[in-house]
């Protein structure tokens, strides 16, 4: 039966990839135990959790040229200077996309990024074998996207697992209820609830707030998706998220600073 959803057409085409790799698993662990040797990952949750921390709603500034429901977004934008323009707003970490099938990214965008600022990187993609984990950590990520309706129980606590080893941050995205109890199974301490459905593409606005009582205290929380201004991310806030991460309304703003520090700014005093 031929696929018939956006997420069916992205996962069978990397798991397509993934069975089409030459590469020996010896070839891909010595990458990232060279990253490993290299130095330590810039601690994603903790600058969130710090940022939260410090009286802020943490902001996940996305890099990202297109996206499957939307189209073209920024395919020319230069990843450095976007970085450099997000840090400058005050954002607490970078997501960017390397799928390049659906979202116009790559390993050189993420490199290109982290290479421009302080801030911790997660690898915006789907990750469906554990090579993808290791390509992380070798392509200089500092956190990994695992997402629970992409993978199996199993899969969910081993990528995590070995994520951990490698010293890197694994925000694993969830969709509703039954999916956060997979995630909290698999031991996961930062769990993002994505406004999106994956399988519709469709935002739903209400899904994290609804969600957020499911996600215990310890667990750093990101709302995904769906926010298009301060209003949204002082809901979010007010929902309790430490954090959300904004793509489409940060990448097509002239001033994407100041963007940024709007969202950062919208969490209620305490």
């Amino acid at each position: 039966m031929p696929p018939t959803t956006y997420l069916d057409r992205i996962l069978d085409a990397h798991r397509a990839a993934a069975a089409a790799d030459r590469r020996s698993r010896g070839q891909v662990e010595a990458a990232a135990e060279q990253a490993v040797a290299d130095g330590p990952t810039r601690g994603f949750r903790a600058g969130l959790a710090a940022d939260h921390g410090a009286g802020h709603l943490a902001v996940v500034a996305e890099i990202k040229r297109r996206s499957p429901s939307k189209g073209d977004l920024a395919p020319g934008l230069v990843p450095g200077r976007v970085a450099e323009s997000y840090a400058e707003g005050g954002a607490a970490a970078l997501s960017v996309l390397t799928d390049a099938d659906a979202f116009g990214g790559s390993p050189a965008d993420l490199a290109e990024a982290r290479s421009a600022c302080e801030l911790p990187v997660l690898r915006k993609d789907f990750t469906v074998v554990e090579v993808d984990v290791l390509d992380a950590r070798a392509m200089g990520a500092d956190a990994v996207l695992l997402i629970a309706a992409a993978l199996d129980d199993h899969e969910l606590a081993d990528f995590r697992a070995l994520a951990v080893e490698l010293g890197l941050d694994a925000l694993v995205e969830c969709h509703d209820e039954a999916e956060v109890e997979r995630a909290l199974e698999a031991g996961a301490d930062l769990v993002g609830v994505n406004q999106r459905d994956l399988v519709s593409f469709e935002v739903d606005t209400a899904r994290a707030v609804r969600v957020a009582p499911e996600i215990p205290a310890d667990v750093v929380r990101v709302a995904e998706s769906g926010v298009r201004g301060p209003d949204d991310a002082r809901r979010l806030a007010d929902a309790g998220y430490h954090a959300v991460l904004v793509g489409e309304a940060l990448v097509t703003r002239p001033d994407r600073a100041e963007a940024v520090a709007a969202l950062r700014a919208a969490r209620t005093p305490a």
